[in-house]
């Protein structure tokens, strides 16, 4: 069992001096990277500066080697707020395309409503500039492939915005889950509940409001009247634009698991659920469980919009399960809670006062005895958002791949919308992952692209595409 008894150059090292140690280097690389070019200003575009894109532009104004040049926007009161909060006169693009013609900038930061993030990534690789693009990566699964391959082509580094993997309580609980610490793992359990109810209402169609460019924020999706749900905040509820909970928290959490597990992607998946229970003119679940079949192991995720429960890990938090304890990880910290380790006839023999002649009787053993130990670590979401932030600004200037790559962010998300094409049709789904198809369902194969309106199915096809 690997425990306080482990040494390191003939020094006993308990397992908090060993997290202690990890984080003290982990610090000291990234302190490194970042003296190299130290003195190399990147420029960076903001394309969408809401919820998410406004910590992006705060945390980028922080840091010495980034330079806010412009910002684009379909909300025009946005793009005003983002011009005060930077401080300086910048370029406002009220359409993006003219932000990617722009000589000064290096680098964009697309923080969208979720159906543009695929296209205008393409469309920034395909201009000459490097990538830093919110999750959920994709609306659909084919948008995946296609942004690494154009990003191959065009040679563009592409950081996907799954900001976890940057930080250092996740970067330990990885290597502990490496090296044994929980033993094999069999499941990890991911869940998220809260109550909106009794939901968001039922507005009906209207005019947009002043200063929001509604065919712009429409983009490629399908054509549809302004109706205050669909545009800020509240797209995600709706398939046109999102993929509901399954994809705004899902890529977060099946990211980690992908990255501590060494996965590519699920061999089957079962989802069920629906709108249940909130009154409103949305369209994604309030309810959904699914089941990811992993080559010896499984995730179970539940997300709940219409009640509530106690958590121990927090928004995108996950359990892994293994056979000599478990891990409760999220964004601020983890800890690991040792299985008993006890004879098996013991565990058996006690159930229900114990068993008659001729069952299983109690042996002795020695008391408090577990698998492993126990272990704890902080963690700080904000310090995540900037490590990953510098990471990308750092493989700009050394072109290499980031801790959060295109190609990987492309397999993770696959798993969420395979889980709600599962969901959509009732039925469980067989995945190829080498090969990238829906095993034997010709129906939910269909479900894997979708069509881009016009006129931005023209840009997809000058990007040239497979």
């Amino acid at each position: 069992m690997a425990g306080a008894g482990d040494t390191q150059g003939g020094t006993k090292v308990n397992r908090r001096t060993f997290v202690k140690g990890s984080a003290a280097a982990a610090l000291t690389a990234a302190s490194w990277s970042r003296v190299y070019g130290a003195n190399e200003r990147i420029g960076v575009g903001m394309i969408g500066v809401g919820l998410i894109g406004r910590i992006h532009l705060r945390n980028f104004l922080k840091l010495p080697d980034a330079d806010i040049v412009a910002v684009s926007e379909a909300y025009e009161p946005r793009m005003e707020a983002a011009a005060k909060l930077i401080g300086k006169p910048i370029t406002r693009y009220p359409d993006f395309r003219k932000l990617l013609e722009s000589k000064d900038i290096d680098a964009v930061v697309v923080g969208t409503q979720d159906h543009w993030h695929g296209l205008m990534t393409m469309m920034a690789c395909a201009a000459g500039k490097d990538v830093y693009v919110e999750k959920p990566m994709t609306l659909f699964v084919r948008e995946g492939r296609w942004m690494t391959e154009v990003a191959k082509r065009h040679g563009r580094v592409v950081q996907v915005g799954t900001q976890q993997r940057s930080g250092l309580n996740y970067q330990n609980a990885r290597q502990l889950i490496q090296e044994g610490y929980l033993g094999d793992i069999i499941a990890v359990q991911v869940s998220y509940f809260r109550n909106t109810m009794p939901g968001w209402g039922s507005p009906p169609d209207q005019d947009p409001p002043p200063g929001l460019d509604w065919e712009m924020m429409l983009g490629p999706a399908p054509e549809h009247r302004y109706n205050p749900l669909r545009g800020i905040y509240h797209f995600r509820w709706f398939w046109d634009y999102s993929g509901g909970q399954m994809t705004n928290l899902g890529q977060h959490s099946l990211d980690i698991v992908h990255w501590i597990m060494g996965v590519d992607g699920p061999t089957a998946v079962s989802s069920t659920g629906g709108r249940f229970s909130l009154k409103d003119i949305c369209d994604v679940p309030d309810t959904q469980d699914v089941l990811l079949e992993y080559p010896g192991f499984v995730v179970n995720v539940q997300y709940r919009e219409a009640t509530s429960m106690p958590s121990g890990s927090g928004m995108g938090g996950l359990v892994f399960q293994g056979t000599k304890g478990s891990m409760v990880l999220g964004r601020a910290g983890y800890e690991v809670f040792p299985s008993p380790k006890r004879n098996p006839t013991n565990i058996v023999a006690a159930i229900i006062g114990g068993h008659p002649v001729g069952g299983p009787q109690p042996v002795d053993e020695p008391e408090g005895q577990t698998w492993t130990d126990p272990a704890t670590m902080a963690g700080d979401w904000q310090e995540q958002y900037v490590m990953h932030e510098q990471n990308f600004l750092d493989c700009i200037k050394s072109r290499k791949t980031p801790i959060a790559p295109v190609e990987s962010g492309h397999q993770v998300v696959t798993a969420c919308h395979l889980s709600n094409i599962s969901l959509r049709l009732n039925r469980k789904i067989t995945w190829d992952a080498e090969k990238e198809e829906i095993v034997g369902d010709a129906e939910a194969s269909k479900m894997l692209a979708r069509p881009y309106r016009s006129p931005w199915d023209k840009e997809l096809a000058s990007l040239k595409v497979t």
